[in-house]
């Protein structure tokens, strides 16, 4: 199950999810659901920054196995066994 979190700064917003992310996960985030012009598909997003997201999915039992930078967005990819 793994998950990817980004974030074109460190405060936030903190993107989430895509469409088909688990709605109940995205709940538990407190995830908006969001459509950005120009893009052709939808976004969850938290105002959060990514450090309070990824200690919530730790909580659940994810954990991060790699994180990198694309221009000013940084991306961490995470792993749920």
């Amino acid at each position: 199950h793994p998950r990817c979190c980004l974030s074109p700064q460190e405060v936030g917003p903190t993107m989430v999810g895509d469409e088909h992310s688990d709605p109940g996960l995205m709940s538990f985030l407190g995830a908006t659901k969001r459509h950005m012009l120009g893009n052709h598909f939808w976004e969850y997003y938290v105002n959060d920054a990514p450090r309070v997201v990824l200690n919530k999915l730790e909580s659940c039992g994810y954990r991060v196995v790699s994180m990198t930078g694309v221009g000013q967005t940084l991306v961490w990819c995470l792993h749920k066994e």
